[in-house]
């Protein structure tokens, strides 16, 4: 039998994480903690998952943000 994963991202997409952390702050207080457009100009999911594939570090600050409030909750 397969041992779990301890890493919190394992099984989660891209867009989940995105839709959980709407959920905790909403689109203004997002682009607070990450200042990237797709945040703060006009934001919609599709456009910042579009964004957040492209672009490395904005990834993995929205995974870093993601895990702190994880362990945070």
């Amino acid at each position: 039998m397969a041992t779990p994963s301890n890493d919190p991202l394992h099984g989660k997409t891209l867009e989940s994480i995105l839709e959980f952390l709407l959920e905790q702050y909403g689109w203004e207080e997002l682009g607070t903690r990450i200042a990237i457009k797709c945040f703060t100009n006009n934001p919609s999911i599709k456009s910042s998952l579009t964004f957040l594939r492209k672009t490395l570090w904005a990834r993995e600050k929205v995974e870093a943000l993601y895990i702190a409030t994880l362990l945070r909750g």
